[in-house]
């Protein structure tokens, strides 16, 4: 067979296919014949009291603790502890801020703390990983001589990965903190 007919073959098959199409769209079920159109209540909303709170064990969903993400994760809880420029040492006005998280891990015993070192945006992006993953150690051994065991402490450093590029001096110093994140 020569290539203008393998041509030939190719353009009629593909055009055969093109003719014949893909089977029909399925017909769209008209909302009020829904299963939340029939239980509608006021302007379409569903009433509080159809809707079932319980959760059935044979579901296969997991049930999550109250104020933490899919990432098992609560932002908010603590407050931050800030940093001077340039600096991964622990300023007397923040360490209230840390006995207050040493207080929370020993109200709460199944739960844990990430604590995450951030940067300005000033410096190289290896030099601020650097003092971020400092300033986390600093804050993880403050709460070590708080009683705080090891195992309820991990530390990671972003850097300047979440840094306002070229900030004012206000914002800057906002950026260069360890978040304190309370982990299942």
């Amino acid at each position: 067979m020569n290539i203008v007919s393998r041509k030939l073959i190719f353009i009629i098959l593909s055009a055969a296919v093109l003719v014949t199409g893909c089977t029909k769209k399925p017909k769209r079920p008209d909302p009020s014949a829904t299963v939340l159109g029939q239980g509608a209540g006021f302007n379409g909303a569903l009433n509080p009291i159809d809707v079932s709170t319980t959760m059935d064990p044979m579901s296969g969903l997991e049930q999550r603790d109250a104020g933490f993400d899919m990432n098992g994760q609560m932002r908010g809880v603590l407050e931050s502890v800030y940093f001077d420029f340039d600096k991964s040492s622990i300023k007397t006005s923040e360490r209230g801020k840390l006995e207050a998280a040493a207080k929370y891990l020993k109200d709460n015993p199944t739960h844990r703390l990430l604590l995450e070192g951030h940067c300005d945006w000033r410096g190289t992006a290896e030099y601020n990983l650097g003092l971020g993953d400092r300033r986390a150690s600093a804050a993880k051994q403050f709460l070590g001589t708080l009683g705080v065991s090891a195992d309820k402490l991990e530390t990671l450093s972003k850097g300047s990965l979440e840094a306002v590029k070229d900030a004012d001096k206000g914002t800057a110093a906002k950026d260069r903190r360890v978040e304190l994140v309370v982990v299942k």
